[in-house]
């Protein structure tokens, strides 16, 4: 049974809206300045957590002592 004129163009015609809402989209996800602050918003959210900043101090200030302990030696 063939379709009529109508019902294919009306197909047509949601299947481009569908296209083009897709293509939106990927355009707003692709965006490399987004791409950037989401990488940089998870990167301060991780190096906010107490166990990873509180490390991370530690660290800094043990390379510290050993900065000096290595200056003062000379």
């Amino acid at each position: 049974m063939p379709r009529d004129t109508d019902s294919i163009e009306r197909e047509i015609e949601n299947a481009r809206n569908q296209l083009a809402s897709t293509l939106d989209e990927l355009t707003i996800r692709a965006n490399p300045k987004r791409i950037a602050a989401d990488a940089r918003a998870r990167i301060v959210a991780k190096l906010s957590e107490p166990k990873i900043k509180y490390s991370l101090i530690g660290t800094a200030a043990a390379l510290v002592v050993l900065l000096l302990v290595r200056v003062v030696r000379r």
